[in-house]
């Protein structure tokens, strides 16, 4: 009988190890159930992100011609000054001579207005005009020498379409300087747009 108690006690011992032991391993699931957890979460997060696109703005290079309040007839009419400086190539110079965008170029900046220095960068340079249209003031733009080759070449200041278009150029032709020329065939076969730059005309 005495040694009821002892063997009371060594269930109770043995019984409260069992239980402590349960619960420490229902702890360690439920921690390593929510480390799991916090592993597939992060893994998760980690795909549902999305890269960051930085989009960066392009900056088309176009010069437009801005005329303001500048009057046409002051500009053909100093044009018209410089008939007969010879032609020179890549020259903006009149004590030189001009080729066909520098001597446009030296009309317009002689009124401050910006425009290119080179005639295939007048493509864009205004509004497109239809040549039946055009008016003094517009700008004729046209092949170079050879016309099968549709690039800018060449370029002239429209001063009359009255009786026909005239225009004003400095030609590398047999008048080998600035001049003003009728639109003859062998320009037609040549000309490429009318830009107006111009548009209280």
């Amino acid at each position: 009988m005495k040694f009821i108690p002892i063997v009371v006690a060594f269930l109770a011992a043995v019984f409260f190890i069992l239980r402590n032991q349960k619960c420490s391993n229902k702890t360690n699931k439920s921690a390593d159930k929510q480390m799991k957890t916090t592993v597939v979460a992060k893994k998760v997060d980690t795909f549902s992100q999305k890269p960051t696109v930085v989009s960066t703005p392009q900056k088309v290079l176009q010069l437009k011609v801005v005329t303001k309040r500048n009057k046409i007839d002051s500009l053909i009419k100093f044009a018209k000054s410089l008939i007969g400086t010879p032609y020179k190539y890549a020259s903006t110079d009149p004590s030189v001579g001009f080729d066909c965008s520098g001597f446009i170029n030296y009309v317009f900046n002689h009124f401050n207005i910006k425009v290119p220095r080179s005639s295939r960068d007048f493509r864009n340079a205004g509004k497109e005009i239809a040549l039946a249209n055009s008016k003094p003031g517009d700008l004729i733009l046209f092949t170079g020498t050879n016309p099968a080759e549709r690039e800018i070449g060449h370029i002239g200041l429209i001063i009359s379409n009255k009786d026909g278009i005239s225009f004003i150029h400095s030609s590398s032709g047999k008048a080998d300087g600035v001049v003003i020329t009728d639109l003859n065939d062998y320009y037609r076969s040549r000309f490429v747009k009318v830009e107006r730059v111009f548009f209280t005309n």
